[in-house]
């Protein structure tokens, strides 16, 4: 399966499908769309108001990461189901952590 994500010189860039007001904070796993582009979706509380639902989804990719929140920014995406977030730090380190959390 294709990851959601790629490997960057100072980071990792990630593709999430936010689902907001999802009852609970997490990632949930991968998600394949019909137009064959893989997605990690993640689920917030937050409402999709005034950028609530982008600061938790960044809140959750940092824990998850377990990386500081300053370093997952928006890329694109900000009014958009889609999302492309990217996260400053060791490519290598964060691909293997964010694999491991989702498991084989």
């Amino acid at each position: 399966m294709t990851r959601p994500w790629r490997l960057l010189t100072d980071g990792l860039e990630v593709r999430v499908r936010a689902t907001p007001r999802g009852g609970r904070d997490a990632v949930e796993g991968i998600e394949t769309r019909a137009d064959g582009l893989p997605i990690l979706k993640v689920r917030v509380r937050a409402a999709p108001e005034d950028g609530a639902a982008n600061a938790a989804i960044r809140a959750v990719l940092a824990e998850a990461l377990g990386c500081p929140a300053r370093a997952v920014t928006l890329a694109a995406g900000a009014t958009a189901r889609v999302k492309l977030f990217r996260v400053a730090g060791d490519g290598q380190a964060l691909a293997a952590r964010i694999g491991a959390l989702l498991g084989p």
